[in-house]
């Protein structure tokens, strides 16, 4: 299993900015993709996810109608549509995947992700 992540860069606020997380080893019909993010001095915190295994996707209240996430089957690629950045929006991105299902409701839970890419650096700055 494989995932890299990219499409970060430097952005102002109210800005849009999509990052891309190319996978494989998987299928998103038996597996889920998240995204995370950690910001400096803080713990890592689940952004969103998707799967076909969990219906709608998942939200973080904190992007919950700023954010999107989708996929393309054809490309094994998730993407991660951000929309009205903030300050409070820096941080590494980084995105996981989990074979199966997750073990706890908890679907944003970094634990319950067994493979993770390399970050990509947003930073939100006037």
């Amino acid at each position: 299993v494989q995932l890299q992540a990219s499409g970060g860069g430097v952005v102002q606020p109210g800005d849009s900015l999509r990052l891309s997380c190319a996978f494989s080893g998987f299928t998103l019909d038996d597996a889920i993709v998240g995204w995370f993010r950690q910001a400096p001095g803080k713990e890592r915190e689940g952004v969103s996810m998707i799967s076909k295994l969990y219906g709608n996707p998942r939200y973080a209240n904190s992007v919950k109608g700023r954010f999107t996430i989708s996929r393309d089957r054809s490309k094994n690629t998730v993407y991660l549509q951000m929309n009205d950045l903030t300050a409070e929006d820096t941080a590494v991105y980084y995105c996981a995947a989990r074979k199966g299902r997750l073990v706890w409701s908890a679907t944003l839970l970094a634990a319950q992700y067994d493979y993770w890419g390399q970050g990509t650096l947003v930073t939100v700055s006037s």
